[in-house]
């Protein structure tokens, strides 16, 4: 059995997060086993087995989460480009990997966090509430808070074309070389622009794939969602879902 739900973060920190979230897993003798994608987004995650408080990095590729008996999570889903703003380090660092909350935020912090959550049986909502309380004030412990820069400027570009665009004429539109603009990505987002834009772009396809009744023409599909070809659509696929398109969505559908 599995319950997952979202909720809006307070408004002090909508600016940065996409969602808090919980997830209660409860299993018998056989592990739970899914497939998250690449979502251009990076959380923290805070687990009460073994008091696990971590942050998990962009990803490139899928990663297979098992989970085994009762497992409960509290999370916060940040915004493309926005945790920067609460870990003090190039944010691709934490590429494709789990990072312990003590190494982030230190061994003091971290446990002041755990002992709030899990010292003793709380309803979500709870839970959810002191993870923002900690969120804030790492926030606004921080550096103090700058206007947009150019990342975040290319964030909004790539994500408003659903990853449709050329980077060569994003970085002129944004008057910096296609050098800085990939450095400020590496630090400030965690890969790079082209590669946030591809996965943009599958992001757009895999979801509205799901919405398609009957069998899709690959080809019209390809072209509306800015491939080259039906094998470029295809290279996606086997890149960030490790599946062609049509087997994935097979699975889906099955």
């Amino acid at each position: 059995m599995i319950v997952y739900q979202e909720v809006a973060p307070i408004p002090a920190l909508r600016p940065w997060l996409d969602c808090v979230w919980t997830c209660r897993v409860r299993t018998g003798a056989t592990p739970f086993t899914h497939r998250v994608l690449p979502d251009n987004c990076i959380d923290i995650l805070c687990q009460d087995q073994q008091d696990a408080s971590f942050a998990v990095g962009m990803m490139t590729a899928p990663i297979t989460v098992v989970s085994q008996g009762l497992v409960q999570t509290v999370a916060a889903r940040f915004k493309s480009g926005a945790a920067a703003h609460f870990f003090q380090l190039p944010l691709c660092e934490l590429n494709d990997g789990r990072t312990a909350l003590d190494q982030l935020w230190g061994r003091e912090l971290a446990a002041r966090l755990g002992d709030a959550l899990w010292s003793d049986p709380l309803p979500d909502a709870q839970r959810v509430a002191i993870l923002q309380d900690y969120l804030l004030r790492r926030l606004r412990a921080g550096p103090p808070l700058r206007a947009p820069g150019v990342a975040q400027h290319a964030i909004a570009a790539i994500e408003g074309a659903h990853g449709q665009v050329r980077v060569e004429g994003l970085a002129r539109r944004l008057g910096v070389s296609r050098q800085t603009l990939a450095l400020q990505f590496r630090q400030q987002v965690g890969i790079s622009p082209k590669l946030f834009a591809r996965i943009c772009r599958f992001r757009a396809a895999s979801t509205g794939l799901q919405g398609l009744a009957g069998a899709p023409d690959w080809a019209q599909v390809a072209l509306q969602y800015g491939y080259f070809d039906q094998s470029h659509l295809i290279h996606d696929f086997q890149d960030f879902a490790h599946s062609p398109p049509d087997a994935w969505l097979a699975g889906k559908q099955g």
